[in-house]
């Protein structure tokens, strides 16, 4: 195979670099953990990778807070999504989902904007950030910047809302501001107890006030669909509930609308039937011992 890399050190470089091969084919590549899987199974002839590894802008490159918001550059590893404090003070299911991404190895290296841009379905890190509801940052070619909702993200089955003159900078997560407790955690089950594509995934970040009344439910589900889903009916569902007291009929009503959002497929891993029923399973399970 026939490949070209290019490497980027600066934002004005990497922006030439997109504008120079907008004529041609070419792929970005940063921890490149999913990259050289699909090109090994399919090789692509004249194929040019920019490589984003030695970029070194902020902007993609950082973890930054503010009282309204963290901002995640698109060149995060899991690895440090997983170890950072701040992360796994405020959104438990982000860090979750980044320490069962891949193994250690893989998650030093693989970015939490591959995890996005490559838009599976089993998506570990983007099933997090659906349920948290965060915004994707976009930057194109003429430095123009354009900010869309991670549920418009995501088109289809490994197809995303990028152009091809644009490249994921960054990813914004509002913050918790006036919640008393947060609830949330990441849910992978497959066939193996590591380094598997999850057969279904469920994350939550549940808030509530000072009486355990449920807030604000940020639920999305994995491996269920052609895209990652947030469930919006099950989560208007739980708002004004008491979190501690939920009832096993509401719990079993909560599934129910879980699956609303769910069309799995049957593949090598599972069939629909059975994703179906770990998905309802998993969405009762998270009400115990809260």
């Amino acid at each position: 195979m026939n490949l070209n890399v290019i490497t980027p050190s600066t934002t004005d470089e990497l922006l030439k670099a997109i504008t120079e091969y907008q004529d041609k084919n070419f792929r970005f590549g940063a921890g490149c953990t999913d990259l050289l899987v699909e090109l090994k199974k399919e090789p692509i002839e004249g194929l040019t990778v920019i490589n984003l590894a030695q970029l070194t802008d902020d902007h993609f490159t950082s973890i930054t807070s503010s009282s309204e918001e963290v901002r995640i550059g698109a060149l995060v590893t899991a690895h440090k999504i997983a170890t950072n404090f701040d992360l796994q003070s405020k959104f438990p299911v982000l860090s979750e989902a980044a320490n069962k991404h891949g193994s250690r190895q893989v998650r030093q290296v693989a970015t939490i904007g591959g995890n996005l841009c490559t838009a599976s379905p089993a998506g570990d890190m983007a099933c997090a950030l659906v349920a948290l509801q965060a915004q994707c940052e976009i930057l194109a070619t003429d430095e123009s910047l354009r900010t869309i909702p991670i549920s418009q993200f995501f088109i289809d089955v490994r197809k995303t809302d990028l152009k091809k003159n644009e490249i994921l900078r960054s990813v914004i997560i509002p913050s918790n501001n006036g919640s008393n407790k947060t609830h949330s955690n990441f849910i992978k089950v497959g066939i193996r107890r590591s380094m598997e594509c999850a057969v279904v995934s469920l994350a939550y970040h549940i808030l509530t006030d000072e009486n355990d009344r449920i807030t604000h439910a940020g639920i999305a589900i994995g491996s269920a669909a052609p895209t990652i889903k947030f469930t919006t009916s099950a989560c208007e569902y739980l708002v004004g509930k008491n979190l501690s007291a939920i009832a096993t009929s509401e719990s079993e009503e909560f599934a129910a609308k879980v699956l609303e959002h769910a069309s799995p497929i049957s593949d090598i891993r599972g069939s629909a039937w059975y994703r179906k029923q770990v998905l309802s399973n998993i969405s009762k399970s998270i009400f115990e011992h809260q």
